[in-house]
């Protein structure tokens, strides 16, 4: 949501019941549909039930429960262990490095007009497996010429398992395939077994955390000089959307800017936010 982004293949065929290890009820899907947008704002379409199943039936076996109504019954009754594993099941984490690149030269002339500030501060809110904020941290740099770049990177998740991958900075060679020899060479470290991992010069302008979107309070403060949510609000609805953009306004700085997904429009906010056009906005009401 990146942050989360929720199961998005198409539905196979739905398998009737009496082939299912586990009885699984319309009501069970709906139920599922309420926990999963009640504390994630994600708003699972109604043709994924079959996919929510396949997730799911794995909780259960690790669970030794015997049905959904009693795995249910479990979130309900407030199992935090149980509430982690259960969006976790339910989200799949899609990015890579410098995806839509075409935001970071726009956020590189961005950094560079806020040169001579001691820190400038991003919040990257949809952090993943690590490849955004590590993105964000690589552009800093080469703006800055200087692992002593001016930036404090804060990056958060839903997921913890994901910030986990992040937190550590390996990556197989597949996830670096269409990164420059330059920038591998330069932020870096191949092991012996082919894998690469993040130099701590680097780690150490990124902080990671889990924030959930929906909480009533983030451990987030402003001004910040730059917001990356990006593919994230497209899988909430729109009242949700406006909700969360209401609290991102006040953490910005006058001048910030706010980073959306490609497919992401937030023009029913445009009381808050005011388009640059290629999916960036800044605060509608910062003078012209």
């Amino acid at each position: 949501m990146h942050e989360q982004v929720p199961i998005g293949n198409p539905s196979p065929q739905r398998r009737d019941s009496a082939e299912r290890e586990f009885a699984f009820t319309a009501a069970d899907f709906e139920r599922v549909r309420k926990l999963i947008y009640e504390h994630a704002g994600i708003a699972l379409s109604a043709t994924k039930q079959d996919m929510v199943y396949s997730r799911l039936a794995r909780r259960l076996r690790e669970t030794r429960l015997k049905s959904f109504a009693e795995y249910l019954a479990l979130l309900e009754r407030g199992d935090r262990n149980e509430w982690e594993k259960f969006v976790n099941s339910l989200t799949t984490n899609l990015t890579s490095f410098f995806r839509e690149p075409h935001h970071f030269p726009i956020l590189a002339e961005h950094l560079k007009t806020l040169q001579g500030r001691s820190t400038i501060a991003i919040w990257c809110s949809a952090a993943s497996t690590g490849e955004e904020p590590y993105s964000i941290a690589m552009t800093a740099v080469e703006t800055f010429n200087s692992f002593n770049a001016p930036v404090s990177i804060v990056a958060s998740d839903l997921d913890t398992s994901v910030l986990a991958t992040a937190a550590k900075g390996v990556y197989p060679p597949d996830r670096l395939e269409r990164m420059s020899p330059e920038r591998l060479s330069r932020f870096f470290v191949k092991g012996s077994d082919g894998s690469s991992t993040v130099r701590p010069e680097l780690r150490r302008l990124v902080s990671f955390q889990r924030l959930n979107l929906l909480e009533p309070n983030w451990a987030i403060r402003g001004p910040l000089d730059a917001l990356f949510c990006r593919n994230v609000m497209i899988y909430f609805d729109k009242a949700t959307q406006y909700k969360i953009l209401k609290r991102f306004a006040p953490l910005l700085a006058e001048n910030g800017l706010l980073f959306a997904g490609h497919s992401e429009s937030f023009l029913h906010a445009a009381v808050l936010f005011r388009s640059l056009g290629k999916t960036v906005y800044e605060l509608a009401s910062r003078r012209p």
